[in-house]
């Protein structure tokens, strides 16, 4: 009679398998290398959604327009970073920190209410994977993070990135994002509409700025207010900006940032797939 094997042998053997399949897995990812002198000619996402249009019978005529990361408004860049990942530039492909407060939040209302995805992996998946939401797509958008991270400056992923995004439907990167909701160029936009800007980008398709969300308006507001604790906006633009989201969002100015905000809806973006 053959001996049973131990647990310890067992998980010994489960993870040896887990290494042997990551280590396959990592021999078979994209070579983001060639991306540090060349944009690329398309994403994952952007094929994704020519395959909606099409099985929609409508057109798809994607909207992109490449930039450097210098002609991308500064006051943009900030709002994407207080929104998306403020730490871009302190941590390797993962923010742990960000990880365990969503575990965290996610425990104590017992449902996956927060995300804690970085730049480096929304990248990852916009070029390599598209939207599907399942294990094993996280499992490489991981992996791909790690490979970006090694291989790519951490200023040319955040311009990648820039040019890529999704900023409403069948518009991707910032230039063409800003010219399709405000009709000025990246380098043009104004503190608020990179707060909106910014705001957008968990569900940019679902944002009509003709009847912002109350979700929307939430986010934007949070963006700003983010930049003038940051001091990435002085104390003496903060009302001006303050003034303008107000009438981008469609109300009337409110008061100044010092007061408490209010309660102007869910956390949560509106139903998407990205």
């Amino acid at each position: 009679m053959a001996p049973r094997l131990s647990i310890r042998a067992l998980v010994l053997l489960a993870l040896a398998g887990l290494a042997a399949l990551a280590a396959g897995l990592w021999l078979t990812l994209p070579d983001p290398r060639p991306l540090a002198a060349k944009p690329p000619r398309t994403t994952a996402v952007i094929e994704q959604r020519r395959r909606e249009a099409e099985a929609a019978g409508r057109p798809f005529r994607p909207r992109l327009a490449w930039v450097p990361l210098e002609r991308i408004s500064p006051r943009l860049v900030a709002a994407v970073l207080a929104s998306e990942d403020a730490r871009f530039f302190g941590h390797g492909p993962f923010d742990w920190d960000a990880i365990q407060l969503a575990a965290e939040k996610d425990w104590e209302e017992r449902r996956f209410a927060r995300g804690a995805s970085t730049i480096t992996q929304q990248l990852a998946k916009n070029l390599y994977l598209g939207t599907e939401k399942s294990l094993w797509r996280k499992g490489r958008e991981a992996l791909i993070a790690t490979r970006m991270e090694r291989d790519l400056k951490k200023r040319r992923i955040l311009a990648l990135y820039l040019n890529v995004a999704e900023w409403g439907d069948g518009v991707f990167g910032a230039e063409a994002g800003a010219r399709a909701r405000f009709g000025v160029s990246a380098a043009g936009l104004s503190t608020a509409q990179a707060a909106v800007m910014a705001a957008m980008l968990p569900a940019p398709r679902r944002c009509d700025l003709h009847h912002p969300s109350r979700w929307l308006k939430r986010r934007a507001r949070h963006v700003l207010r983010e930049l003038v604790a940051s001091g990435r906006v002085g104390p003496g633009e903060a009302q001006a900006a303050r003034d303008e989201l107000e009438r981008i969002l469609g109300e009337a100015p409110r008061a100044p940032l010092a007061e408490p905000p209010p309660d102007d809806g869910p956390d949560e973006p509106p139903p998407d797939d990205v």
